[in-house]
């Protein structure tokens, strides 16, 4: 006889395991894969010369803005041009670099920052465009690729680490998780900054070690399970009780109650979803939390752009500003690098709606602390915002400089369970000057 459980679709695998997670902790888990190798396969010579970086940051917290960030209305204004439209131009703490006058605030910590002008994506629809800047990978329906906080996690987890190395914030089913990597690479859902991590402590009336003698049990009845049914997706979600577990039994766990921080620290990073993420992710890097992703919403402005980006740049500059100025005050900044992107730009052209559609061809990014040299611009568009003039990065580029950053190694080749060989970032060309070790 068949076994049914063969029968089940990979989607359906990971409703199951998503149900069985909320139901016993309120967590959610990402993708889950097979077994992998490590392959002697070289890498491309161009990234394989590239020597790790002397000085890596220990930590990153990926901002990633949802929906296509308008380049020319935030990082690559183009004043006296008709790409400009109704918002100006504000000068940074940089000389002679300007940012649009909704990140005021952000360029008052240019000088913490490395503005990317060059950057240029194949990819024009969201899904396919966002998954190609967190993977360097276009979407096929074979393979998914893990996201950089998977291959941090997989490349530089320590033991007796009681948090989780990545924990993803405002996020959703868009990011890619672990890929082909073992699930427990994946980062922790965080859906609302403000509660932290929901239903993690045990039911009333249990105390934690009648909670592990239950899921001892359970696990005695998992393991007769798991050798009658050989699926390695199935057995991914013992390791995440495990972990949950831990996280429970945690000290550190107070690091997600972002209420214990003082009033005017909270107000500094504004009371919204997007403030409030940042707030989050400070207090994780207090606590050596290596990767830190945040998504922020409410870009794709393909009609009345000018008004709709108060709110939304207006969000990002205040929550952003906050951080970097909060990680420089505590002196955190130059071991975290903060990585600002989106999956493409918008259009230089203003439409008939008085907004900005989907624009791949050119468009900006940021990068901040991580002991970068700051207060500088890579890479430039025409003086329309239309081309890349100098200095383009494709998105393997741009992830390859992050992966460099962060000492990754850009360089190795792993084997996915189905035999294909794949790096960090594609082909990606790290840009190394960008950093001062």
């Amino acid at each position: 006889m068949s076994n049914p459980a063969n029968r089940l679709d990979e989607p359906t695998r990971r409703a199951v395991l998503t149900g069985l997670a909320k139901a016993a902790f309120g967590l959610s888990i990402l993708p889950l894969a097979g077994s992998l190798a490590w392959s002697d396969t070289p890498a491309p010579a161009a990234v394989a010369q590239v020597p790790p970086r002397k000085k890596p940051a220990s930590r990153c917290i990926y901002l990633y803005m949802g929906g296509g960030m308008s380049h020319v209305d935030t990082l690559d204004p183009k004043p006296g041009t008709r790409s400009q439209g109704p918002l100006k131009a504000v000068n940074s703490k940089a000389d002679g670099i300007q940012l649009g006058e909704l990140l005021t605030m952000t360029a008052a910590q240019m000088k913490h920052c490395t503005v990317l002008r060059g950057i240029s994506s194949n990819q024009g629809a969201h899904e396919q465009a966002a998954y190609f800047m967190r993977t360097s990978y276009a979407p096929i329906n074979t393979t998914r690729h893990p996201s950089m906080s998977a291959w941090s996690n997989f490349f530089q987890a320590k033991p007796g680490e009681t948090l989780p190395g990545g924990i993803m914030i405002n996020g959703g089913g868009e990011h890619p998780g672990s890929g082909y990597l073992e699930s427990k690479f994946a980062p922790l859902p965080v859906g609302d900054p403000a509660r932290g991590v929901t239903n993690i402590h045990p039911p009333q009336g249990v105390d934690l070690k009648e909670m592990r003698n239950r899921l001892d049990v359970l696990e005695s009845l998992n393991h007769k399970f798991y050798k009658s049914y050989d699926l390695k997706a199935m057995k991914g979600h013992g390791d995440m009780y495990a972990d949950a577990v831990k996280l429970m039994a945690a000290k550190d766990i107070e690091a997600f109650d972002i209420s214990k921080e003082p009033g005017n620290v909270a107000a500094r990073y504004g009371d919204h979803a997007f403030g409030k993420a940042c707030l989050l992710a400070r207090r994780l890097v207090e606590k050596n939390v290596r990767f830190i992703d945040i998504s922020h919403g409410g870009w794709d402005t393909h009609d009345d752009n000018f008004n709709r980006l108060k709110g939304t740049a207006g969000q990002l500059d205040q929550g952003m500003s906050a951080l970097i100025e909060d990680l420089a005050q505590r002196g955190l900044l130059a071991d975290t690098l903060i990585c600002l992107v989106s999956e493409f730009g918008r259009s230089p052209q203003i439409n008939v709606t008085n907004g900005r559609d989907h624009y791949p061809k050119a468009f900006s990014a940021m990068l901040a602390g991580g002991g970068l040299k700051g207060g500088n611009a890579y890479g430039a568009t025409n003086a329309e915002g239309t081309e890349v003039a100098e200095g383009k990065l494709e998105i393997p580029d741009l992830n390859a400089t992050i992966a460099y950053g962060l000492g990754l190694p850009i360089g190795k080749t792993i084997m996915s369970p189905d035999g294909r060989p794949f790096t960090i970032a594609h082909k990606g060309k790290p840009v190394v000057d960008l950093f001062t070790a």
